[in-house]
């Protein structure tokens, strides 16, 4: 009997992995919601940053791009870089993959792994209480569990953020409309900060940007003002971004404390440059401050503010914010720790770099049959694995090595 392979994670990511594993022939069963980030844990009305270029998830074969997605369905091409993709339209994009190219995927969630004993392998148990073995798992959870709150804010809610209590993670919000006539503060200064907030402006709140650097808040350039002495890629014009896109390989060959400064600076915090006109006169800023302690009074969030960086009111003076609401914009941090799905013993024989798996060619981990692609593998690949272009320079290369290939 041939045991197959485990995809865990139906986002984009898993999805490509499983149609690539499927193309090769290799048995493979695959686990988990398709596209739910991006139905669920994203605010309705929001548009994509990345071009429809960089929007397509990998296929072994051609005809499933997000333009042929929208050709099929009768849904408006996308196909310029001056054309911004709703969220809603990408994740029916995704859903239609998985129907077309992944099947079989079952909707159900893995809740542990372990390691095999001598004979190797994995087992693994799903939620319905069904147990069966792997002779390789492949792990693409993608963001699930991984959204970082600044230690400030979570000493405020001792029982987590909550969309509906004072303070809130941004991917907990489906619907900002809720916050109409409200007073809110997005903590950030990246794309997730700024839309964000101009949606809940447009909704009707009252907004405040809080960003710790001065001059974080910052736009991208529009797509005519970029060089064209420079190589093209899936997020600009540049050499550096066209090395991070094509040679990711070369990545993993870097020091390790390069590549954990390039994972956090390159592609860092910036809104789209679509973004400016809805934003400027709309979203009131403050920058150049850090919160230093929070609390609740009356179930409202209230922020104690102090200068940082090198500004002119570094003087150590604190000073208060106070709001219906905070939604922490602040992204998130990968922590192999957090995927408690993993058995202990799995977890404490996993070399880890940046809190994420420390991985080598074909994506495998330092233990043997267990592989990890998307944001996980962003550690070792760089900053390329936490966007869906990525796709296509991962899903080959990690199909060819379950396969035995490589």
């Amino acid at each position: 009997m041939t045991l197959p392979v485990a995809v865990i994670g139906a986002g984009p990511y898993g999805l490509s992995t499983a149609a690539h594993l499927k193309a090769r022939a290799v048995p493979t069963r695959v686990f988990g919601s398709p596209m739910v980030s991006w139905r669920e844990h994203m605010p309705a009305g929001m548009l994509l940053k990345s071009t429809p270029a960089a929007s397509d998830i990998d296929a072994p074969q051609p005809g499933h791009t997000l333009f042929d997605y929208c050709q099929d369905v009768g849904e408006r091409r996308f196909e310029s870089d001056w054309d911004a993709i709703p969220v809603e339209t990408f994740a029916g994009y995704g859903m239609w993959f998985q129907q077309r190219l992944v099947p079989q995927l079952e909707r159900e969630r893995v809740v542990s792994v372990d390691r095999r004993g001598p004979g190797g392998g994995f087992e693994l148990k799903l939620d319905s209480g069904e147990q069966f073995t792997a002779r390789a798992v492949v792990v693409a959870t993608g963001l699930s569990g991984l959204a970082q709150l600044p230690p400030e804010l979570a000493a405020a809610v001792p029982g987590g953020p909550s969309a509906s209590g004072p303070v809130s993670h941004s991917s907990q919000h489906r619907d900002l409309s809720v916050f109409a006539g409200k007073d809110v503060v997005v903590v950030g200064a990246g794309q997730s900060a700024l839309e964000s907030a101009v949606l809940l402006a447009e909704a009707g709140a009252s907004v405040r940007v809080l960003a710790r650097r001065r001059g974080a808040v910052r736009f991208g350039a529009a797509p005519d003002g970029q060089s064209l002495l420079k190589p093209d890629t899936p997020f600009g014009r540049a050499w550096s971004l066209y090395a991070f896109s094509y040679y990711a390989d070369g990545f993993r060959r870097l020091p390790a404390p390069t590549r954990q400064y390039l994972v956090r600076r390159v592609l860092g915090p910036l809104g789209a440059w679509w973004l400016r006109e809805r934003f400027v006169g709309r979203v009131r800023v403050t920058e150049g401050k850090r919160i230093v302690r929070a609390r609740v009074e009356s179930g409202r969030p209230v922020l104690t503010l102090t200068a940082s960086g090198d500004g002119p009111d570094r003087d150590g003076a604190e000073s208060e914010l106070r709001a219906d609401h905070v939604i922490a914009a602040t992204g998130y941090r990968m922590d192999v720790a957090a995927m408690d799905f993993l058995g202990t013993g799995l977890r404490t024989r996993l070399a880890v770099s940046a809190g994420g798996p420390r991985l080598t060619a074909g994506y495998r981990s330092s233990v043997p049959g267990l592989h990890f692609t998307g944001l996980p593998a962003a550690a070792s690949y760089g900053p390329v694995m936490r966007f869906v272009c990525g796709t296509e320079y991962a899903s080959p290369r990690l199909a060819r090595a379950v396969a035995g290939l490589e």
